[in-house]
């Protein structure tokens, strides 16, 4: 596979530069991964797209304002953008300047405390700061927008570039997908027997690096930290006994299952993560997919298309384009059914 049978044409005017008025404002394209059939709704229609039985699984992950401003001891400008916490004090980081920082610099973050650069770590940088991290980037931080959105942090993206369900902090991008889920559309769910339950994936600022190689073998995914707990595992188990389908919520939630599933039946599972999917992977756990719009020849797109098949997706994108859907982080949402070949076969409850 080549990088460019991933490629559709975009128009800039459709890139979604603010959210809704309301979260489940949102439009929601069905495709059918078996057929190719489409459905134009709207988000507050998924409930009926669900099943009595079904379980939901989203990614709990609460994106860090991860973007601080600050000087180096040379009065120089510096941007940091998080990357992951490594510890109580410590960070990895990206680090952006006119010229690149030496290792044992000082940097004084804007607004906050004093930092040094302890040196590299591959493309990242390893930053000690004087206080404790965790409240240095809550405390001073922004939150750190896409870059296709072209245009600063607002106070508002502080709750809307966050999920209802986000508790546990981390990512320095949202799982997108989540973000049209409202109390009004989780109460409709919960009404209609669709159950719930959770795991954790940290998005990396990698999510938004493109895929530089034309040969999509020779692309080496980011690591980024996945959790799936053992309640999840066993809701997973007691929804295939009673004939519900798994329905992960974003890509992100996708990955974190099927890392948990690669080396045999689904377990627990913490660590790091590099699992990449392209067509002709074989998805062990999930049946259903919830995801937004992505961008073209990105990993995510190439998710989405080994799940309902390549020709099925770049046709939903066209037609979502001639209808004019909103794309990318504040854009619409699509509800995906696999392409049948797509589905590992399921063990027996």
């Amino acid at each position: 596979m080549r990088r460019g049978d991933f490629h559709y044409e975009l128009p800039d005017e459709l890139i979604a530069r603010r959210p809704t008025a309301r979260r489940s404002d949102s439009r929601l394209l069905r495709l059918d991964g078996s057929t190719g059939r489409l459905v134009d709704l709207g988000f507050r229609d998924l409930p009926t797209l669900l099943r009595p039985g079904d379980l939901l699984v989203f990614n709990d992950t609460r994106v860090v304002p991860a973007r601080l401003h600050g000087r180096k001891d040379t009065g120089g400008k510096v941007e940091v953008l998080l990357e992951r916490l490594v510890g109580p004090r410590r960070a990895l980081v990206q680090l952006r300047s006119s010229k690149t920082p030496a290792a044992g610099s000082e940097i004084v973050i804007e607004n906050g405390p004093g930092a040094s650069v302890e040196g590299r770590d591959g493309e990242f940088w390893i930053l000690a700061f004087e206080e404790d991290a965790a409240s240095v980037f809550e405390r001073c931080g922004e939150m750190p927008l896409p870059p296709y959105l072209r245009r600063a942090a607002e106070p508002f993206d502080r709750e809307r570039y966050q999920t209802v369900y986000a508790r546990e902090p981390g990512a320095v991008a949202a799982p997108t997908a989540g973000l049209h889920f409202d109390s009004d559309v989780l109460a409709e769910c919960a009404s209609r027997g669709v159950s719930t339950a959770h795991v954790t994936l940290h998005v990396g600022a990698g999510t938004f690096q493109p895929v530089r190689v034309d040969d999509v073998s020779e692309h080496r995914m980011h690591a980024e930290l996945a959790v799936v707990p053992a309640a999840t595992v066993a809701a997973i188990a007691e929804c295939r006994a009673r004939g519900g389908r798994i329905v992960a919520v974003g890509t992100t939630a996708v990955r974190a299952l099927e890392s948990a599933a690669a080396q045999g039946p689904l377990a627990a599972y913490a660590g790091d993560t590099r699992l990449f999917i392209t067509p002709g992977y074989r998805f062990r756990v999930i049946d259903a997919l919830v995801t937004n719009f992505h961008l073209p020849e990105s990993t995510l797109l190439m998710l989405v298309s080994a799940f309902a098949g390549r020709d099925h997706v770049l046709t939903a994108y066209r037609h979502a384009v001639e209808r004019r859907y909103r794309f990318f982080s504040y854009g619409d949402a699509m509800f995906v059914e696999p392409e049948s070949a797509a589905l590992a076969p399921r063990e027996a409850p």
